[in-house]
């Protein structure tokens, strides 16, 4: 097989990760603007979690699927790895919601009444509240879609088997990935009454499961080669997925479009990403997780705060409050990356890092004895 030539960083995704991130805030605030019409586009930004799901599934084959292949896939590691990188900022989150709510309450604000949501607490700090073991939705809600990574991750080396032995064929893999989440997806919103790509705490760990396929399915693609022409793929991609959700399409349609542009977008070189490639979107790709991640706490913290001051009892803002509010999330998101996301990870993965270290130590000295 031809590998291909793209480098390790793929820069173009790293900013695509900004992107799914923003459409995630466009559908999480639009409420709270006071006009009286919701585009489609962003009532579909639920789907920016999709786009999650998908790149996860493409970057950690990436990353390693030719080691769990070729049998120097360590689980233990992995997962390591994996939890430093999801569950410092998720712990921080959940409690900056229960001290946002605690306050809110006192100060008499009124929030939703299930943010604080006591009887859910332990799913939610044993990453499981996507898996229908937490009562109801509660405290940081959004971090279901961590939950349902959390699972993907466990069974990593399930889709990497598929995957692997896959790997001559890798259009057929896509197409038994599409037709799996195609037919998933009907079959869900036949039984369940609403669609799967809706569902987060009693079906979230199933949601993320034909994503991830696709995306392990597509990177074998890029792995054979990629698509011609990436960028023009790319445009392309971009304007289906708009025209999709803006038509209100079909979720299912939309997502395999998302899969078309990860694949595009990886399929393209850093050097001809152009602004894709700068370091100014590749920062805003690297938080986009704090972005993701601060919704809800930011919600309730500046929001109510917004509608104190103008006097939006119904928490309807003006535009330019609004835009505030919206613009302040990065600058929010890039304090708790590196206040919390970044060193956490670096502070658990040297912790994993020099107790290898020593495993391997003890091991050469009782070879020596």
């Amino acid at each position: 097989m031809t590998l291909s030539l793209a480098p390790a960083d793929l820069r173009p995704l790293t900013a695509l990760r900004f992107i799914a991130a923003a459409w995630v805030v466009l559908y999480t605030f639009w409420p709270n603007l006071d006009v009286g019409f919701l585009p489609n586009l962003a009532a579909k930004g639920y789907l920016g979690v999709e786009l999650f799901f998908v790149l996860s599934g493409f970057i950690l084959s990436h990353v390693y699927l030719q080691a769990a292949g070729e049998g120097g896939f360590r689980y233990g590691s992995f997962l390591w790895a994996r939890l430093a990188r999801v569950y410092p900022l998720h712990l921080v989150t959940l409690l900056g919601v229960m001290a946002l709510g605690l306050a809110a309450t006192a100060a008499g604000m009124a929030i939703d009444g299930s943010v604080l949501s006591w009887k859910s607490l332990p799913a939610n700090l044993l990453l499981l509240h996507a898996w229908g073991l937490a009562p109801e939705a509660g405290w940081n809600h959004p971090s279901w879609s961590i939950s349902a990574e959390w699972f993907a991750y466990l069974c990593f080396p399930a889709f990497a088997f598929v995957t692997w032995r896959l790997r001559e064929r890798p259009w057929l893999a896509v197409l038994g990935a599409a037709v799996l989440l195609l037919g998933l997806y009907a079959a869900f919103q036949l039984m369940a009454g609403f669609p799967l790509t809706q569902a987060t705490i009693r079906w979230g760990a199933l949601r993320i499961v034909p994503c991830f396929a696709l995306g392990c399915a597509l990177y074998l693609v890029h792995r054979s080669g990629g698509v011609p022409r990436p960028a023009l793929a790319a445009a392309v991609f971009s304007a289906l997925i708009v025209a999709s959700s803006s038509l209100m399409l079909w979720d299912g349609i939309t997502v395999l479009l998302a899969g078309g542009l990860i694949l595009s977008l990886g399929s393209l070189s850093n050097d001809r990403a152009g602004i894709l490639a700068s370091a100014p979107a590749v920062y805003l790709g690297e938080i986009s997780y704090s972005i993701y991640m601060i919704c809800a706490p930011w919600q309730i913290l500046a929001v109510n705060l917004a509608a104190r001051a103008t006097g939006a009892e119904d928490k309807k803002l003006q535009i330019f409050v609004w835009l505030a509010v919206i613009a302040a999330i990065p600058i929010a998101a890039a304090v708790t990356y590196h206040l919390v996301e970044r060193p956490a990870r670096k502070a658990l993965r040297d912790m994993a890092e020099r107790r290898s270290q020593r495993r391997a130590l003890q091991k050469s000295q009782a070879q020596l004895a």
